[in-house]
This record gives structure tokens, C-alpha cells and sequence, in this order.
């Protein structure tokens, strides 16, 4: 029986999410599976992968083959890296505490890297919504004057006004 690490997919029409799965490579898509390693939304940015990091190390150096997107998220999650140095520790080119120590260098700087574009989205976020705020705010200051200068009669208009009240007080006055 050949296993298949792949994804089962989640999840309403256009907005999928993913379950990581270990599973017969016969069975369907979305069909039997036999254990359950993680998830991954790829509808967040950056997008968010849950995985069992030790149970898909196991499944992978008991033969299992993953897809080519089950492969790049195990990449990106450093998975083929761990699985990379236990084959280091079995072959005796480095011991198990050499191999901890190198996996947890990657990791760290891995998530620094996560964090500042998760950072830098926010900032950009920000300030997209700080720019459309101040677009905002001139179009409603361009509205505002443009109501009061319709409400406000001009200039001359209102000398005429107050004259010819006064122009038609004197005809009333003789009578």
C-alpha cells in the first residue's frame, strides 16, 4: 500500500482551507485517509500552515511521498530539512544534539522572517487606510464648500436684495 502525504480539501465554494493528510495514494481526493498531520489555509496572508512536524518526519522516512504542494509546504515548514539531518544523525556524520542545534538556527530565523512580513503587511495595511482617510477627508472638504458656495448667494446678489426692500418702501410710504 503506498502512502501519499497530500491535501483534502475544505471549505465553501472559492474560499478553500486544507487538511494534511497521510493516505492510500488509491483513495480519492477527499476520500479515506489514514491519519490526519495537519492543516493549511492559504486564504491568509501569509498563508497559515498548522503541521505535526514529528509525525510527517515519520511518515516521510517510512516511505510516504508527498505532492509537489504538500512537498513545498513541507519545505516551508522546514519538515525535509529535519527529515534532511535525522538521514545526517542515522549515517553517523553528526549527532542528534548537532542536528537540534542546526534545525533550531533555521527555525528561529525562519519565523523572524515570518514576522517581519507579517509586520510589514500590517504598516502597509496601515497606511493604505491612513491614505484613503485623507482621500476622504478632501473630498469631503471639496463637497462642503461646494454646498456652501451654492447656499451662499453672491455678492452683488445680496446688495440688490437689501436695496430693493428700501426702493419699494418709499412707493408705500407716499401713498
Amino acid at each position: 500500500m503506498p502512502a501519499k502525504l497530500r491535501l483534502q480539501r475544505f471549505g465553501k465554494k472559492g474560499y478553500p482551507y486544507y487538511h494534511i493528510v497521510v493516505a492510500d495514494s488509491r483513495a480519492p481526493r477527499d476520500g479515506k485517509f489514514i491519519e490526519r498531520i495537519g492543516s493549511y489555509n492559504p486564504n491568509t496572508n501569509p498563508a497559515t500552515i498548522d503541521l505535526d512536524t514529528d509525525k510527517a518526519v515519520s511518515w516521510l522516512q517510512k516511505g510516504a511521498q508527498p505532492t509537489d504542494t504538500t512537498r513545498a509546504i513541507l519545505s516551508y515548514k522546514g519538515v525535509l530539512y529535519k527529515k534532511h539531518l535525522a538521514e545526517g544523525v542515522k549515517k553517523g556524520a553528526l549527532t542528534q544534539e548537532q542536528a537540534d542545534a542546526k534545525f533550531e538556527t533555521w527555525s528561529s530565523t525562519k519565523s523572524g522572517k515570518i514576522d517581519s512580513k507579517k509586520s510589514s503587511l500590517a504598516d502597509k495595511h496601515k497606511k493604505d487606510i491612513e491614505q484613503r482617510m485623507q482621500a476622504e477627508r478632501k473630498v469631503k472638504e471639496e463637497r462642503a464648500k461646494a454646498i456652501e458656495a451654492k447656499n451662499t448667494p453672491p455678492a452683488e446678489t445680496a446688495a440688490e436684495n437689501t436695496e430693493a426692500p428700501a426702493a419699494d418702501e418709499t412707493p408705500a410710504e407716499n401713498a
